[in-house]
């Protein structure tokens, strides 16, 4: 059912906000367990399977590219990641709102989209 719902989400979101010019997400390449690996691919094989479906492009960052970015070091910690965004005038609850703020400011200085859709972790 995990992969139903966030299916329903992003095409909500399409919905609602759309049309998606592309859809960024972190590219994790390095996860906690077994399971948290299980579960990424899971996610990822929904998205990328409805990005084709509707020919939205899509693109994961890799983590330290968002680091770097926000940052100036691709090793950054979650109070930094944090801090830089507080920095830059925006308000995130929490690093992964941070990190998606991030991911949104990375892709429309590399390729200028205005309405990409951006998923954190």
């Amino acid at each position: 059912m995990r992969y139903v719902r966030f299916r329903h989400q992003v095409a909500e979101a399409h919905a609602l906000l759309g049309p998606f010019d592309a859809v960024y997400f972190e590219e994790v390449r390095r996860h906690a367990g077994t399971d948290a690996a299980h579960v990424y691919g899971g996610l990822l094989a929904t998205l990328t399977a409805w990005c084709e479906e509707l020919r939205v492009p899509y693109q994961g960052v890799p983590v330290a590219t968002i680091k770097r970015h926000a940052t100036g070091k691709g090793n950054a910690d979650k109070s930094a990641m944090i801090a830089a965004a507080v920095n830059r005038g925006w308000n995130p609850m929490d690093d992964n709102e941070a990190d998606a703020l991030w991911i949104l400011d990375w892709a429309r200085n590399q390729y200028g989209h205005n309405n990409p859709i951006v998923s954190g972790r």
